[in-house]
């Protein structure tokens, strides 16, 4: 098996371990829900870090995670470094399809975990400083 071959495998295996994780905790029916759910906070996530954190989050995440963290962009945009948890929270569940906030809050948090234990400490410290206070606070509690 080729170098590349491994990678693959285990990349893929790593991601079905994260989409599973966040199955069962976030109490999602299906992978597809939460592959879709982790896209939304990754996403909300990406317009939210600057774009130094972001890409060395990017670079410790799987591929397809990391994609979704980096995809997208905006004519315009300005990060609010005061966006409310509820703001976040709204995003995540425009992009899940799932607008309950409540429940985002549980996926989000859900999400910030599984990525947590993939990052070592000082990464996990520097996304921390690059978040807005409330969303800072759901990360650390994470």
């Amino acid at each position: 098996m080729s170098d590349q071959t491994m990678q693959a495998t285990t990349e893929a295996a790593a991601l079905d371990e994260f989409y599973r994780a966040v199955m069962r905790e976030a109490q999602q029916p299906t992978m597809k829900h939460a592959a879709r759910t982790t896209f939304a906070v990754l996403h909300t996530l990406g317009f939210n870090l600057s774009g130094s954190v972001k890409k060395k989050l990017a670079k410790e995440l799987p591929e397809k995670l990391a994609r979704d963290l980096t995809r997208g962009w905006r004519l315009l945009h300005i990060r609010n470094r005061n966006l409310s948890l509820e703001d976040f929270a709204a995003d995540v569940g425009l992009h899940s399809g799932n607008t309950d906030p409540d429940y985002a809050k549980i996926a989000i948090r859900v999400i910030f975990r599984q990525m947590k234990k993939r990052l070592g400490g000082n990464l996990i410290q520097t996304v921390a400083r690059d978040l807005s206070p409330e969303v800072r606070a759901l990360w650390d509690e994470a």
